[in-house]
Parts: C-alpha cells; structure tokens; sequence
C-alpha cells in the first residue's frame, strides 16, 4: 500500500491558502481542521472543511457542499465515486486529475460562503 503522507500533502496544499484566510483549529502533521470566523447560532463557528489522515485513506471534508448541494453539479463521476456522505471525499492514492477538480471545488465552496457572508 502506497504511503499516505503524499496523499495528505496534496490535499493539505488544497485547503491551506483558505486556513490562512480563516481559522485552522488544528495544523499538524496528520490534520489540518478549518472554521470559519462566523459564528452561528448554537455559538459555534461554521465548519469550512479538514483534511484528515485516517487508517487506509485520507478524508477531505468540504462543508459548503453540504450547505450548498448545487456546487455539486457536474462533479466528474470519477471523483463523485470518492464521497463518503455528503461532504467528505476519500483518497488512498494521489490521483492528479481529481485532486485539480477538487480544488476547483473548493475554491467555489469558498467563494460560495462568501457570498452568503460566511467569510
């Protein structure tokens, strides 16, 4: 089984020019946890997304997804078949092409919780 450490890496990248622009309640070598700075209701910040390293594959959680199912559309069925839930995408390997996509998401995620005044 292929290192994880590379997989993580490459999804790191991917959500660490948002945790600079929020708040990374955890950054280290197995996490990086974004929030936002709004605060809801309940007085909890609102949940941006993680990337967390797991067992036998690496998570990707992506909250805007969740709050927003729209920015799903069109979403290549190759990197649909990685979620697992909602919000949450699943890689053992590193696989270039779907991680540009998910990049692309991330960044309509982010400009999508700009929009409504999240960020």
């Amino acid at each position: 089984m292929p290192s994880l450490d590379a997989v993580f890496t490459e999804l790191r990248s991917i959500m660490a020019p948002y945790a600079a622009q929020m708040d990374a309640k955890k950054d280290d070598a197995s996490e990086l946890y974004v929030d936002t700075r709004f605060v809801q209701k309940n007085k909890k910040p609102l949940f941006f997304g993680a990337v967390q390293m797991k067992k036998a594959y690496v998570s990707f959680h992506l909250m805007p997804v969740y709050a927003k199912p729209e920015l799903l559309e069109g979403l290549s069925p190759a990197l649909k078949q990685r979620m697992q839930g909602k919000s949450c995408f699943n890689f053992a390997e590193v696989d270039k092409p779907l991680f540009k996509e998910l990049a692309a998401l991330t960044k309509a995620g982010f400009a999508s919780y700009q929009e409504q005044g999240f960020v």
